[in-house]
């Protein structure tokens, strides 16, 4: 498609997106640990209870860290002032999150969202969008988010020779995680229901690409797919589980790069590195043999079982 000849890519970048306001209760934390499996295949599960009920006199539910990740889905809409795309032809290539503070059970957040990258590909452009979002009762930062995009069609607006390429964070390049080709610390294997993504979508994201057959077969899937977002939820629980003995406050930073759909009702397999504080990670579709997700996990300390 490319963009018009009037298109600043300058413009995009200091746009000040309007900030949003997202509330949330101790039903949406229950619904998206639901989502991301938690408890699917054990009811009592004693890891996992506590994620969706008020387990021995607990007094609040746990939020799992990737939960944050509903912040940016709520509060960003891809309306991109003067770049022209088609939605249908967007990528969400990597997610990034990084947890300043652990979670309330429920709780009133302000999102405030801005281009923290911008790069001209020729045949698309890729979109770094960063959300950081803050309790708004205290305004201390909880997290941030960084979504890359990739829009095909969308490039081929550089006004020079150079391709266009601006980054917030040019000391910080996103490239992909080395997987190690030694054997993995730890596997788990989970598996996803085929009714997965119609209960993850009640988190927020009703794109009809996972819910829709018509709609995935236009673009061109046979089926619903998973949503990503709910793919990197069933991994980084498995972290949790395997590498932090089912403490979800260990987790600092999560980065991930979606390599693959996933089909509602495949089986996960996560192959966890152990490497200090950091745990790089891959995920496979075991029915099919091919990895639909990779990155790392940061913690800020180690289990002692370990």
């Amino acid at each position: 498609m490319g963009q018009t000849s009037d298109f600043d890519p300058n413009l995009l970048i200091s746009h000040k997106f309007p900030e949003v306001t997202y509330s949330y209760s101790e039903r949406d934390v229950i619904l998206y640990a639901l989502g991301v499996g938690a408890c699917a295949r054990d009811a009592v599960d004693e890891n996992e209870l506590k994620y969706v009920c008020h387990e021995d006199g607990q007094q609040l539910i746990q939020v799992l860290p990737t939960f944050a990740a509903l912040f940016a889905v709520a509060s960003f809409d891809f309306q991109l002032p003067g770049l022209e795309y088609d939605p249908r032809l967007l990528l969400h290539g990597q997610q990034y999150i990084e947890i300043h503070k652990s979670f309330p059970s429920s709780g009133c957040v302000q999102n405030k969202a801005s281009i923290s990258g911008l790069h001209d590909k020729g045949k698309a452009a890729i979109v770094e969008i960063e959300i950081e979002s803050y309790e708004k009762e205290s305004g201390e930062l909880l997290c941030k988010n960084r979504m890359t995009t990739y829009l095909r069609g969308a490039g081929s607006f550089s006004r020079s020779s150079e391709p266009y390429s601006y980054s917030k964070y040019p000391n910080q390049p996103v490239s992909a995680v080395k997987v190690p080709k030694s054997q993995p610390f730890v596997v788990f294997e989970d598996c996803t229901q085929p009714s997965q993504a119609l209960l993850y979508r009640l988190s927020g994201d009703y794109n009809p690409l996972h819910s829709d057959p018509g709609f995935a077969k236009i673009a061109g899937f046979s089926r619903p797919i998973l949503h990503g977002l709910c793919t990197l939820g069933f991994a980084v629980r498995a972290i949790i589980r395997c590498i932090c003995r089912g403490d979800p406050n260990m987790v600092k930073n999560v980065q991930a790069r979606f390599l693959l759909h996933v089909y509602p009702g495949e089986t996960l397999i996560t192959e966890m590195w152990l490497q200090g504080l950091r745990v790089v990670y891959q995920t496979k579709v075991k029915e099919r043999s091919r990895t639909v997700l990779s990155g790392y996990v940061d913690l800020s300390r180690l289990a002692s079982s370990l």
